[in-house]
């Protein structure tokens, strides 16, 4: 009986019939229902599917280089907290499905990573409520092994007071009084330790904090930290750490080759009621060269090239630049020894050909890239290479492979129409093809200029939190500082470690040993990547 119509065939009296046609339609309308959230459960689980082959395959996929690496590492982290999003409604869903008697592959996870061996380790033993054993009684249960998990778990800042207590002690005959000194601080008198210093300038200056946010956090503990008193702090630590910046800066321009670039800054101008463009400039040591690696950033109140100019001084070498104008005056100085020598950057002329093609496809712009691609297979192969091996290697595989690139350009160029966007790329290249082949000539050059560009884009990034600087001081106190925990960062020292030991060096430190507190490896080798002395 398929319908409450075959009724009609059963030789049953019309009660029955009434009381059988109304349990079966109820039981039709349950199964309607069910069929509905069947069917809705199914296009919920298909459009799940569909979201998360999408978020995989933009989070795995091929990334692009319209996004910077700080950008990718933002929407990194909205892609994976998307996934497990949907991976949890999809597991949701799932539980309601009958079961399949078909097994579902298991997925090939990697498995969660061992939490860092460094990290201190707080054990607490988990005894059972009672050893007897529930099933015949026995007390005499004998331990054969135990299981063991590991938590991650985190202190937030906690704030306490130190006391300090000097007994003094008085001679009487003599009415002389006897008590321990207090120390040498790099804030005479003041009521912050050097870790507290050290945290108001990490937070400032490597997380990018304003000091309204840093005075939020410690309201949190209910303790006053005004933003006047933190500011006198940094100003403070600003000036002591001013000589190492300094020294910093001398060791750097003591290369032969250094990477510039320049981003824009707001800054406050009172005058006016509003902002004003000023520039901080960064200038980054050479990492194919001996030597640590140095990052010094230089705030200046505009983005002429009489800025870099002031910088370097009588500073000779190759500098590795954009094409922006600023720098040409440096190239072209007059001066009684041989001018700056300009290095192209690579990466910027790979980028026209990079929007060209992801703008219209062009395999023109293909090819182009595919042929400097060659380039940085070249380079990866030759990275862990000495000098010298690498200048050979760039002679026997780099030079061939730019010859090739320049002759395709020129002909590409002469059958490319005047002022389209493919004869700008072409363009760009041919103008600083002197400059960028230079490289090639030896082996210690750089091919681009991004290791600059990678130093300076946090901070880029960074200044959306505090949106302008105060004052050109203010600039200047950030620039320096940044300096040294920027340097620290590159030379594998962690910056608050770093910064800690040198605030409780500084105030007794000579200054004909004022390069052992830098940055450094050799100078910090107390100091490790971890934070312990």
């Amino acid at each position: 009986m398929k319908t409450i119509a075959d009724l009609d065939t059963l030789s049953i009296d019309a009660a029955a019939k009434t009381r059988i046609a109304a349990l079966l339609q109820s039981l039709f309308d349950q199964v309607d229902h069910k069929d509905a959230i069947i069917k809705a459960r199914d296009s919920k689980i298909e459009a799940l599917t569909f979201e998360l082959a999408y978020l995989k395959r933009m989070r795995y996929g091929v990334k692009s280089e319209a996004l910077s690496q700080v950008q990718h590492d933002l929407f990194e982290e909205a892609f994976d907290a998307d996934l497990a999003a949907v991976e949890a409604e999809l597991e949701q869903l799932s539980d309601h499905k009958p079961k399949k008697t078909v097994a579902k592959p298991k997925r090939l996870r990697a498995g969660r990573q061992p939490l860092p061996s460094h990290l201190p380790r707080t054990e607490i033993h988990h005894e059972p409520e009672n050893c007897v054993c529930g099933k015949c009684g026995n007390t005499q249960l004998v331990k054969i092994g135990e299981d063991i998990s590991e938590q991650l778990h985190v202190e937030p800042a906690k704030f306490s007071v130190i006391r300090h207590i000097r007994p003094q002690y008085a001679c009487r005959p003599c009415e002389t009084i006897i008590a321990k000194p207090i120390p040498a601080a790099i804030i005479d008198g003041g009521m912050a330790t050097v870790e507290l210093l050290t945290w108001v300038l990490i937070h400032k200056y490597v997380d990018h904090l304003p000091l309204y946010r840093i005075e939020q956090i410690a309201d949190r503990q209910k303790v006053t930290l005004s933003r006047s008193t933190l500011a006198n702090w940094v100003g403070k630590m600003g000036v002591a750490l001013q000589p190492l910046v300094d020294r910093l800066a001398w060791h750097l321009l003591q290369g032969n080759t250094i990477h510039a670039d320049e981003t824009p800054v707001s800054q406050l101008d009172p005058g006016r009621g509003k902002t004003k463009k000023a520039y901080l400039w960064a200038y980054r040591s050479n990492d194919l060269q001996a030597g640590p690696r140095i990052i010094v950033f230089d705030y200046r109140g505009g983005r002429g090239g009489v800025h870099c100019r002031q910088f370097l001084g009588e500073w000779q070498g190759h500098l590795m630049v954009d094409d922006y104008s600023g720098y040409k005056a440096t190239f072209n100085a007059k001066k009684t020894v041989m001018p700056c020598i300009e290095l192209g950057c690579w990466a910027h002329a790979r980028r026209k050909f990079f929007e060209l093609h992801n703008s219209n496809q062009s395999p023109m712009a293909k090819e182009a890239l595919d042929r400097i691609g060659l380039l940085y297979a070249i380079e990866a192969e030759a990275k862990t290479m000495s000098c010298a091996t690498r200048q050979q290697y760039r002679k026997t595989k780099s030079l061939p492979v730019l010859i090739e690139l320049q002759q395709w350009l020129i002909s590409t160029r002469a059958t490319t129409a005047n002022g389209s966007t493919s004869a700008k790329a072409i363009d760009y290249t041919l103008r600083r093809w002197a400059s960028l082949i230079r490289y090639a000539e030896t082996g210690e050059l750089p091919i681009d200029n991004n290791p600059v560009e990678n130093v300076i884009r946090p901070i880029a990034l960074g200044k959306k939190n505090w949106l302008f600087a105060g004052s050109e001081r203010a600039g200047q106190r950030a620039a320096a500082i940044q300096s040294l925990l920027g340097t620290a960062k590159l030379n594998g020292l962690n910056p608050e470690a770093w910064l800690r030991d040198t605030l409780e060096k500084l105030p007794t430190w000579p200054y004909s040993r004022i390069d052992e507190l830098l940055p450094f490896p050799a100078a910090s080798s107390e100091v490790s990547s971890q934070g312990e002395k």
